[in-house]
């Protein structure tokens, strides 16, 4: 299932380039992350990719990369003309689009297609760019939940002392398992579902849509479950370097993704069907409130700290007091 997601958002990164057809193939070097290598799913989906590129004026070459931090160095040192990206690592080269995983931010679809709808328009220009590197497309993912294996931990005041399974690249997660008491277990995303699949994390956090794939299923089935409360909003970004590619190709390709945000999320909606419903920890609706609060506290601190964009999180909060004008949030100016 996560390959079916990767392989429509990679397509619709390559299908802009159809606008730039000249005689010689423009040569351009794709940096993608595959944790099997050159020989895994995704890697060979985007040879897919390679071949309808061609047809189009682009010679797209790919690399593997079983190492994301290593793809986000070449892609720096300009060794790659374009990669692939979670949004946390993305928050490297754009504070803006990489708070969009900003902790409690997001909380419904419905405010993901939101964001996303506004930030493609071409007036949002200025903001896909930061540093000389452009933002040439976002692609939802689907929400983050945490997975525990012992659902008796069903309220976050019983994660103190828990190990939790957490990105190393990744300071808001970081931060959120140190704010409730827990204990980091470092990981990647190569081998964070291995940690929490043989027991030496009792937390971990991911999109629904990975939990088949990475057979996350071993870590609950016993006696765990998925607490179901989002505490953020996955994506993928694609990165360029704006130079490398015609001037038009990163708003084009950001423009083409919008008619197929209502896919991606057919697929995350599939994904979660699929998982055994007697998995889901259902939070007591009294403590949805106070959840909201303590995520809150985080991105302010965060927002602080420098880790999230200032105007970024002002245009969340617009868009959640524009789902839910009552909210008393919407009364507070701190974000």
């Amino acid at each position: 299932m996560r390959w079916l997601l990767l392989k429509t958002l990679v397509l619709t990164c390559v299908l802009s380039a159809s606008s730039f057809v000249s005689a010689d193939p423009i040569s351009r070097l794709f940096c993608v992350f595959d944790p099997v290598g050159h020989k895994g799913p995704l890697f060979n989906l985007m040879k897919e990719a390679k071949v309808l590129a061609l047809d189009w004026g682009i010679e797209l070459k790919m690399t593997a990369y079983t190492d994301e931090g290593v793809a986000e160095s070449d892609f720096r040192a300009k060794q790659c003309d374009a990669v692939l990206l979670t949004g946390t690592r993305a928050r490297n080269f754009n504070k803006f689009t990489g708070s969009i995983e900003a902790m409690g931010a997001i909380p419904t679809l419905d405010g993901m297609k939101m964001v996303l709808q506004t930030l493609m328009q071409p007036k949002a220009y200025p903001l896909m760019v930061e540093n000389g590197i452009e933002v040439a497309g976002i692609f939802p993912a689907g929400a983050i939940y945490l997975l525990t294996r012992d659902r008796n931990i069903d309220h976050v005041t019983k994660m103190q002392g828990q190990r939790v399974a957490t990105l190393e690249n990744d300071a808001a997660s970081l931060a959120m398992v140190r704010y409730v008491g827990g204990s980091v277990v470092h990981a990647s995303s190569a081998t964070f579902a291995g940690l929490f699949n043989n027991g030496t994390a009792d937390i971990a956090y991911a999109p629904l849509v990975a939990f088949e794939p990475l057979e996350m299923e071993k870590g609950v089935r016993d006696n765990g479950g998925i607490f179901n409360y989002p505490i953020a909003q996955m994506n993928f970004q694609m990165l360029i370097h704006p130079d490398r590619f015609p001037p038009s190709f990163g708003q084009k390709a950001r423009e083409l993704a919008v008619p197929r945000f209502d896919m991606a999320f057919d697929i995350v909606a599939t994904a979660q069907n699929r998982i055994n419903k007697s998995y889901w920890i259902e939070p007591e609706e009294e403590n949805r409130n106070s959840y909201n609060m303590m995520l809150k506290e985080v991105r302010l601190a965060l927002m602080r700290d420098g880790v999230y964009d200032r105007k970024a999180l002002k245009l969340f909060k617009r868009i959640r007091c524009k789902q839910n004008p009552s909210s008393s949030e919407c009364s507070d100016g701190r974000e």
